[in-house]
């Protein structure tokens, strides 16, 4: 076990800037794919504006959802042995570049190729997750896992913000985003790839072919479930994750749907709308690590839960659009720091031996609860014609999940990485 400047303060460093613009550059597709444009377009042009619409959405995002989450571990634990993360998170991120360039060709009507490509986008951008999640044990000491994983999405909602640049620039051809959208991600993936060096394991021929690929993978896998008890405070954990990343991940699938559908927004009011969540998110990101690294981590992570109950409640009494960009505010203060402080808890609670594959099972519960959330969502949309109703469920995820994590133990700091 290496040590990554133990006992430099400096945790800022040049691989940790390099790793961030990853998060910089996905994070145009999770802004003008995932939470806006393209969501808008699929339900309003694609779809016709019909009731139907978001049981459509939330069905692509459960489809690719389910595909990421059989992926994921499999590749997770293969990665692990074989010291390749690079070569999987550069093959998803292009799979999601190209498909995302395609939609520029989606116009009306075309609701069945819409769904495939945001399917196969999607499952490109979600797979890759994983991979880049678990570059954290190795570019820092745990020390200051909360400040690089927070500096990683603090640099994802500048991200965002390029992305809402592009947005106003095309807003009169939503297709153009699309396009923007995959030369933002691929020029600000770049550098992870030339820059960040992975530790190399040698192997011999006969453990190189694609069966033993696969062999390795599913062997792993299954070890880490017969063994399972041996990490009950991480199983705890991931249940609660499940549940409270469910109710955020749904949050952001539907924030751009419901503004427009229920509120009314304008394609301007909307630009405005997610301008202030991305930028309280920075903010909301960069203070909770500070305010974890004192409080703790699982402390602060459960305020954070907590908060989301009552800004989901406030949404169902919302009929203000003033109201609800204030509400987005706050949303993306806590945005932020829960989905970062989420990431550097599990890196706390990870082996070091495991960490892609463990990070493979973190992706493998975000994605599986993802599949509940949306669907949710959708069916009771589709059901009771009202989105009110919806939004109001999305606060038990948040409950729930607050009440699982109490019982996990959070571990003590160490300060070294594989």
């Amino acid at each position: 076990m290496n040590s990554i400047n133990s006992n430099n303060s400096k945790w800022f460093t040049k691989k940790v800037f390099i790793w961030s613009l990853f998060d910089f550059a996905n994070s145009s597709f999770a802004t003008i794919i995932v939470a806006f444009v393209f969501a808008v377009y699929f339900k309003n042009v694609v779809a016709g504006n019909k009731p139907v619409a978001d049981f459509y959405w939330s069905s692509s995002i459960n489809i690719s959802m389910i595909i990421v989450a059989v992926l994921s571990p499999v590749l997770g634990a293969s990665a692990d042995f074989y010291g390749n993360k690079k070569i999987y998170l550069g093959f998803f991120t292009m799979l999601c570049i190209i498909a995302t360039t395609l939609m520029y060709f989606v116009t009306a009507g075309m609701i069945f190729h819409a769904m495939l490509l945001f399917i196969i986008s999607n499952i490109g951008f979600q797979a890759g997750l994983g991979f880049y999640d678990a570059f954290i044990k190795e570019i820092t000491v745990e020390k200051n896992y909360n400040k690089v994983s927070s500096a990683g999405y603090a640099i994802g909602y500048l991200g965002s913000l390029a992305a809402l640049a592009a947005v106003f620039l095309y807003k009169d051809e939503p297709r153009l985003s699309f396009v923007a959208c995959s030369v933002l991600f691929f020029i600000f993936a770049l550098p992870i790839f030339i820059f960040i060096k992975e530790k190399k394991v040698i192997l011999n021929d006969e453990k190189r072919g694609f069966l033993f690929f696969i062999k390795i993978g599913l062997s792993r896998n299954f070890n880490t479930i017969r063994h399972v008890q041996s990490y009950s405070n991480l199983r705890k954990y991931l249940i609660s994750y499940f549940l409270f990343i469910d109710g955020i991940n749904t949050i952001i699938f539907f924030s751009a749907i419901f503004a427009q559908t229920t509120l009314n927004f304008s394609i301007m009011e909307l630009i405005i709308f997610f301008v202030i969540v991305q930028t309280t998110a920075f903010a909301g990101s960069i203070i909770f690590s500070f305010v974890a690294d004192i409080k703790g981590t699982k402390r602060t992570l459960g305020f954070t839960l907590i908060c989301w109950t009552i800004i989901t409640v406030s949404v169902f009494f919302c009929y203000s659009k003033i109201l609800f960009m204030v509400i987005g505010g706050f949303a993306g203060f806590f945005l932020g720091s829960s989905q970062a402080l989420a990431r550097s808890f599990m890196g706390k609670l990870t082996p070091d031996n495991k960490k892609t594959e463990f990070f493979g099972f973190f992706s493998l519960f975000e994605k599986t609860s993802t599949i509940l959330g949306p669907f949710t969502f959708g069916l009771v949309s589709w059901l009771t014609g009202d989105q009110r109703i919806a939004v109001i469920s999305i606060a038990a995820f948040f409950i729930s999940g607050y009440l699982l994590l109490k019982p996990v133990i959070e571990p003590k700091t160490d300060n070294s990485v594989t």
